[in-house]
């Protein structure tokens, strides 16, 4: 555990996100050193802890059902507190820790939050340089501003299933989704950019703003050259499978044993490829010295390069391409990534103490920081583990008022 401050140290942030887009931009802003406290409905929690299986394994290796291994990807570096936001002392309550809070992220559907008195016209009259971040299926405004948004629905509705699968004609093709709810991760990623833009604004004026992002605007940002192509161009790239619609050879090879990830981006490298293969008179041929002509002629050369492959197994042809400057590698399952000699390098997966089940890994942040690394300084909690000892710390609450809030249901 790190003891350095990270480049976020010193700001509060209020999470009241629960799933996978808001925990994940809580995470990232925890993990860069802001002081994150999550608000979870009080016996219920985060509904991701239910996402399951694959859940937490116990000391005797039996599941511990409720507790799933997905919400240990996006909650850590938090305190959690337990609060029921209907009870009027626990609206009340939320409203007092956002008067102390630099950030709040909140995932409700439109204008949920504003029936509690929590919503960001009514908070920044508390606190006006309070930055409040809604992330939700489809913005504050629009016909579809009141729908719930999900990943997997944002991805049909985004056009990202409509370039994701194999080919037309080919066995199993249709439309199909990412294997990550990659929708989310990007709304996590946008609202983080959001957030730490804000609070450069507030630097320099001392106003707080309300931040609004949403999956589905995420998620249309990040087709890139899909929407440019179509939108610019007038062509609908379509599934491509393995393939990439503008670059070849670029995907997947079978080899001896297995298959590898050969990427040549331009034509100097596909030069590089053809000499690695045995096969330098390609880059001169004229239906394979260009992007353009290898596009053209993509299935004649996924042959030529196929059979030229044969002969070596993958370890072998990617230290053959990494040495001939050719990009190149394996295709690794989850138990590979943990022998992988980079992944073990950069130290990338986390280990941290569970205050039930013991040790729980994580993927470490990808960010490095010279001088204010990021660091890893809470485990996921536990629900409400930390109620008591947040009300204590931000509101300097006694044992006594701590109790009355019991009483009343608030906590």
């Amino acid at each position: 555990m790190s003891k350095k401050s990270g480049p976020l140290s010193g700001l509060r942030v209020l999470d009241m996100t629960r799933v996978v887009a808001g925990p994940y931009a809580g995470q990232i802003l925890g993990d860069l050193g802001a002081e994150v406290v999550k608000v979870e409905r009080k016996g219920e929690g985060d509904d991701c802890r239910r996402v399951g299986p694959p859940w937490l394994k116990q000391d005797d290796g039996t599941d511990r059902v409720g507790d799933s291994t997905y919400f240990q990807a996006v909650n850590r570096n938090k305190r959690s507190i337990a609060v029921d936001f209907s009870q009027p002392e626990g609206a009340a309550l939320l409203r007092q820790l956002a008067s102390k809070a630099d950030i709040l992220l909140e995932n409700y559907r439109t204008g949920t939050l504003d029936k509690y008195g929590l919503g960001y016209e009514q908070l920044r009259s508390v606190n006006p340089g309070l930055i409040y971040c809604s992330v939700t299926g489809f913005g504050q405004t629009g016909p579809y501003a009141h729908r719930s948004g999900y990943d997997y629905l944002v991805q049909a509705m985004a056009g990202l299933m409509s370039v994701t699968g194999h080919h037309d004609g080919v066995a199993g093709d249709g439309p199909m989704r990412v294997g990550v709810p990659i929708a989310d991760i990007t709304a996590g990623l946008f609202a983080t950019i959001g957030v730490l833009s804000a609070v450069n604004h507030r630097h320099s004026t001392g106003q707080g703003q309300q931040v609004d992002v949403s999956l589905f605007e995420a998620q249309l940002s990040a087709m890139l050259n899909t929407f440019s192509g179509w939108f610019n161009g007038n062509v609908a790239l379509g599934r491509t499978g393995n393939d990439h619609p503008s670059a070849a050879p670029y995907g997947v090879f079978e080899v001896d044993d297995g298959h590898i990830l050969i990427a040549t981006f331009n034509d100097r490298e596909f030069g590089r490829l053809a000499e690695v293969l045995g096969h330098a008179e390609w880059a001169d041929d004229e239906r394979y010295a260009t992007m353009g002509a290898r596009v053209a002629h993509r299935e004649d050369l996924r042959q030529l390069v196929t059979r030229a492959l044969k002969g070596k197994g993958k370890d072998e042809w990617v230290k053959i391409m990494n040495d001939g400057t050719v990009s190149c590698g394996p295709i690794n399952e989850m138990a590979d990534l943990a022998q992988d000699p980079q992944v073990l390098a950069r130290q990338l997966i986390v280990s941290q103490q569970h205050p039930v089940v013991g040790e729980v890994k994580s993927a470490a942040s990808p960010m490095r920081f010279s001088e204010t690394p990021a660091s890893y300084r809470l485990p996921p909690p536990q629900i409400g583990e930390h109620t008591s000892e947040v009300l204590r710390e931000w509101l300097a609450q006694d044992d006594t008022q701590i109790e009355q809030l019991r009483h009343q249901g608030a906590i």
